[in-house]
């Protein structure tokens, strides 16, 4: 693979500013997730601004320790047309490392209440001696991507 990204779109039933105020929600992102690998949010404030962190509480059969915690770090903050974070994850000295993947909305409104949503999951960044390590990106198949969007879907439009 050359592109180190991959993305899926969805028209939505529901204007743009809806949309962006649940992916700004981090108590939102476990019904979002596709994977099932997100568990539920630790900080539960609103992403308001670059570089505000706040953690998930993952399960993963395939990591060593099923359940883990990783660390985001907000990139991008468009509102309401993209929102975007780094993932990693805070080592025994309290520092904050991430690996260089980074998962990103990109909203456009199709009409007053028609929103056209793409996903992307980019891991471009992510430095040698952690592909080295023998990791898999992406770590998911693609279909992780449009089941996202279709929970995110369901999830703004109250079904």
């Amino acid at each position: 693979m050359t592109e180190e990204k991959v993305s899926a779109t969805l028209t939505f039933a529901v204007p743009v500013a809806r949309v962006f105020a649940v992916l700004a929600d981090p108590t939102t992102h476990s019904a979002i997730d596709g994977t099932g690998w997100v568990q539920e949010a630790v900080e539960r404030a609103r992403l308001t601004e670059v570089g505000q962190i706040f953690r998930m509480e993952m399960y993963h059969a395939g990591h060593p320790d099923g359940d883990y915690r990783v660390v985001n770090k907000v990139e991008v903050l468009d509102p309401p047309h993209a929102i975007g974070w780094l993932t990693g994850y805070e080592k025994g000295d309290g520092q904050l490392e991430f690996g260089g993947w980074i998962w990103r909305y990109d909203l456009a409104p199709l009409g007053p209440s028609e929103s056209e949503v793409r996903l992307t999951y980019d891991w471009s960044a992510v430095p040698q001696f952690i592909r080295e390590r023998g990791i898999r990106f992406p770590p998911f198949g693609p279909e992780h991507l449009i089941n996202s969007l279709h929970h995110l879907a369901e999830l703004v439009s109250g079904r």
